[in-house]
């Protein structure tokens, strides 16, 4: 089994070589946030005046756009769309681009793992403006926003003959979609796998309140294996 492509969108990078560079260099991508951030995100600056609202986050860059054309939807079907479904389409035709096989022409089954988080921009979003979802239709808003549909959305529009199986396992669901695309490869369901997973929960440039025990961190950065 052979890694032979790779993409992503995190925080300071739109891409794995710059991600890479970011590591090397020790990098610092976070963002502090600022009364006018939340402001601009509609949220309630009471929470900036607590003590232990934490005033630094990770911020995605362009994370709210979307060539819907490029990929054959509507404006309207990509305004319903989940963020997390966007960018997971768009990072999945990457790695088959970085990786030099064309979907469209290639003869073999490739198959896609993967999943992404809970659907906040339905909740912050779309359910806000209730003529929206008027205007949809029941199947639409279904398929715009369930995140049972990340995979099978990439595996319709990139043209994969494989398995698309998403995974939902919480925070260990894009190791437990690698394991899986790992034996689909051995078993012979799959010539070439896609696999991976996202999460991104606006509003994206806002703090949290930190929670003594949670899991989250007391002054916004992550510090690996640290007690």
């Amino acid at each position: 089994i052979a890694i032979i492509g790779m993409s992503c969108r995190v925080a300071g990078a739109s891409n794995i070589f710059e991600f890479w560079q970011n590591l090397i260099n020790a990098k610092d991508v976070s963002h502090q946030v600022t009364v006018e951030d939340l402001e601009n995100a509609g949220e309630n600056l009471f929470d900036f005046s607590k003590e232990n609202y934490v005033k630094r986050t990770l911020t995605l860059d362009n994370g709210d756009c979307f060539d819907a054309a490029f990929f054959g939807y509507l404006p309207k079907e990509a305004e319903l769309m989940d963020p997390q479904h966007r960018v997971f389409l768009e990072t999945a035709y990457s790695a088959l681009e970085i990786s030099g096989y064309n979907p469209q022409k290639y003869d073999g089954k490739i198959g896609i793992f993967g999943g992404v988080a809970r659907n906040a921009y339905f909740t912050n979003n779309v359910a806000s403006n209730p003529g929206n979802l008027k205007n949809a239709g029941d199947y639409l808003e279904m398929m715009s926003s369930e995140k049972a549909f990340s995979t099978t959305r990439v595996a319709y529009k990139l043209n994969l003959k494989g398995p698309a199986v998403n995974v939902q396992t919480a925070c260990s669901t894009s190791g437990v979609a690698v394991h899986l695309a790992c034996q689909s490869l051995l078993a012979g369901d799959s010539d070439m796998v896609l696999v991976g997973g996202g999460r991104i929960q606006p509003p994206m440039k806002a703090g949290y309140e930190y929670k003594q025990g949670g899991p989250l961190s007391p002054d916004g950065y992550i510090r690996a294996f640290d007690a």
